[in-house]
């Protein structure tokens, strides 16, 4: 199938797919004699694959890393649960953070009347130096 097939089969945009190839989680594909990228089953598989790593979050380089696990039949399923549970520990750290900037905005939301004065608790805290 073409790339336009392909994009269509595994959710991603073309321009995606040529990214993934370029930058090398794709294996380079079978092409035509006029150039043109040819996919198979097993690309369709890693493009899937791929997506779905991606919609949990992990990074391109953890996402090379399982791709290599997954490749390996000889790999300790230990391995790849230790990297899922690296990436969990790095989203709770972000939720932490997001949780943290929730509440200080929060509180800096309460504090302005929000009317057509000019004084403005928001952009004062802002702006303080301390």
């Amino acid at each position: 199938m073409n790339i336009s097939q392909a994009a269509r089969a595994s959710g991603l945009t073309p321009r995606m797919i040529r990214h993934y190839e370029k930058i090398g989680l794709l294996p380079g594909t079978l092409r035509t004699a006029a150039g043109y990228r040819l996919f198979n089953e097993q690309d369709l598989h890693t493009l899937r694959f791929i997506q779905r790593a991606r919609g949990l979050g992990f990074s391109i380089e953890q996402i090379r890393q399982l791709l290599a696990l997954w490749q390996d039949r000889e790999r300790s399923s230990a391995v790849v649960k230790q990297l899922a549970r690296q990436h969990l520990k790095e989203l709770e750290d972000k939720i932490t953070g997001l949780q943290a900037m929730h509440a200080s905005l929060s509180e800096l939301a309460s504090c302005c009347l929000g009317d057509d004065r000019p004084d403005c608790p928001i952009l004062e805290r802002l702006a303080d130096n301390h």
